[in-house]
């Protein structure tokens, strides 16, 4: 097996995942997205794509980017110092979804590849990404089907895989100020480059693959379900914990801002509307206190 990695093929891949990602989204919501090719200044570029105000996605962003640079930002080298002085590329496709209905959840995913190159010295290099699930009102079929189709995503690499990596997504996407998660996880692996580019690279794929396949079914059982104020407030209340994560914790916000990314792309993420209440809690017994009394608890969904 070849150990080096194969740049070019890795980005043919997440080419024709955004593609294929984009095309099932539209298929479901009837409408088209919008695209928009960009060029960083610094080396690069990238095409974002956005489907805004649609029958079923009030905005939806399906992101293509591979930049590249002679240095890396802190975010990148503050772990790692090995890094420094190295030429880098990153390209990843990154998407997160905002449904109008309040009973469809929120969804986000990310893969990605990084590498890093020093001449004289063999290339730094790894996948990371991964895809989870913001629910605001919380449904145990819908929580099975996504973790059943997580489980699947890592089956092929053994027995060990779907636990580490929902485990690592269950802590990730975990707001230490409200010390509470973000939702009700899935998968996040970063740093993998073991045992090799080809098993790294199959994994990723597995990962991109799966996403579709994962949310797709949800949303077409949950979108025609009748909602009415009371579910829209609480929808736009619990989108504020989205822009908390994205804004304060996310690698992956941070690293295009610290790199100068295209700010329009690195805040595709945040949805179109959003509230915030002061000490705001749940009225006992009510399904919005079922949220965080049953499903804002990472356990085993799949037992």
């Amino acid at each position: 097996m070849s150990q080096n990695p194969d740049i070019e093929t890795v980005k043919h891949y997440l080419l024709a995942l955004q593609n294929d990602i984009c095309d099932a989204l539209a298929e479901v919501d009837g409408c088209e997205f919008r695209q928009d090719a960009w060029e960083r200044e610094q080396g690069g570029g990238g095409r974002s794509r956005v489907l805004e105000e649609g029958k079923v996605f009030e905005k939806a962003g399906v992101n293509f980017s591979h930049v590249h640079g002679d240095g890396l930002p802190p975010s990148a080298t503050a772990s790692r110092p090995e890094l420094a002085g190295r030429s880098f590329q990153a390209m990843g496709v990154s998407l997160v979804i905002h449904p109008r209905n309040p009973y469809v959840p929120t969804s986000h995913a990310n893969v990605r590849f990084f590498i890093a190159e020093k001449e004289d010295a063999e290339p730094v290099w790894w996948f990371g990404g991964g895809f989870d699930l913001t629910p605001y009102y919380g449904n145990r079929e819908d929580v099975i089907h996504w973790h059943r189709t997580s489980k699947a995503a890592c089956a092929p690499f053994g027995p060990g895989a779907y636990p580490k990596y929902k485990q690592w997504c269950d802590d990730y996407f975990f707001l230490k100020h409200r010390n509470e998660p973000r939702g009700v996880g899935g998968l996040f692996f970063d740093d993998m480059n073991e045992p090799d580019f080809e098993t790294a690279f199959a994994f990723m794929r597995s990962v991109g693959d799966h996403y579709i396949p994962a949310y797709r079914p949800i949303v077409e059982r949950r979108m025609d379900t009748p909602y009415g104020e009371r579910e829209r407030e609480f929808q736009l209340y619990r989108r504020g914990r989205y822009v908390e994560f994205n804004l304060v914790y996310d690698r992956g916000t941070i690293f295009g801002l610290q790199t100068g990314g295209r700010t329009e792309s690195i805040l595709m993420s945040l949805p179109p509307l959003v509230s915030w209440k002061y000490d705001w809690h749940p009225e006992p017994g009510s399904p919005e206190a079922e949220l965080y009394e049953v499903y804002l608890k990472p356990q085993d969904w799949l037992t």
